[in-house]
């Protein structure tokens, strides 16, 4: 039963006629990602390069895994084009949908997709700042850069979504104009865990923090770095900021290191850094 879908151009024309269902599954194209119901790959229709993602259904099993351990369960796109509409409006650069669909009313077996243009040419940021430690960037770009990431968090959560998986990696460099100060572009991807509210709480706001704070600590961030995102997002004097935010900013010490200590473990066991 089919319960909601739109069709951008090109594929309006190019599926003219058919299932949009049927269309989506036989595309065909690098994957990127296949986890859990869901895949992402790379198509190229009409001189145009997408991404694809599919959702099967993740089944009751996954379900209540998810939730016994407290997690809320992706069960399709919408939830990612939610994120979307909600940061075009905030005017926050994001993804450009131009195809989705969802049917089924049974949540463990819904079938759903989302298309988006690919963003290039663009680097995300775990790419372009991996070097920095070694190599550091000039400091005019390095404040802009995180002013531009301070900004971006803030007008999200000002927005009311929150992204859960807040990483370097999610946000992309546009790279069509040599990154400078005064001519930086930044894209938020990968939404497809994002909550959207009226508000967004603060355990989820906090949780954003210490994501982006575990995936910035080994670029070479000083002190001063940290103080200037501090600054730029909360918007008020620094002294303030660490009276007022003092078990915040703990926290995020000790949640950085739980995730990069669970990192470590998944990734590279034995390894010490």
């Amino acid at each position: 039963m089919l319960a909601d879908i739109f069709l951008a151009e090109p594929l309006n024309n190019l599926w003219v006629g058919k299932d949009p269902f049927v269309a989506v599954e036989a595309l065909d194209g690098p994957v990127y990602r296949q986890k859990e119901g869901r895949v992402v790959f790379r198509v190229e229709l009409d001189g145009a390069a997408y991404f694809v993602k599919i959702h099967r259904g993740i089944g009751w099993r996954e379900i209540f895994k998810n939730l016994l351990s407290f997690r809320l369960p992706v069960l399709g796109a919408r939830q990612e084009l939610l994120a979307i509409r909600c940061l075009e409006q905030a005017g926050i650069p994001t993804l450009k949908p131009v195809g989705y669909g969802r049917r089924g009313l049974n949540p463990a077996r819904q079938h759903s997709f989302l298309i988006t243009e690919e963003l290039a040419p663009t680097i995300s940021l775990e790419d372009y700042c991996q070097d920095w430690e070694r190599t550091p960037p000039p400091l005019p770009l390095k404040r802009a850069l995180i002013d531009r990431v301070a900004d971006t968090l803030r007008g999200m959560h000002g927005a009311g979504l929150n992204h859960r998986d807040c990483y370097l990696c999610h946000f992309l460099l546009h790279t069509d104009c040599p990154p400078a100060p005064d001519n930086l572009r930044l894209s938020v991807i990968d939404l497809h865990r994002s909550q959207v509210r009226s508000r967004v709480p603060l355990r989820w706001r906090d949780k954003d923090l210490a994501g982006l704070y575990f995936s910035a600590l080994h670029i070479g961030l000083t002190r001063n770095d940290k103080l200037r995102f501090l600054k730029r997002y909360f918007r008020q004097p620094l002294r303030d900021i660490l009276i007022r935010e003092a078990s915040l900013l703990s926290w995020l010490e000790r949640k950085a290191a739980r995730l990069l200590e669970r990192y470590r473990r998944k990734y590279a066991p034995g390894v010490q850094t």
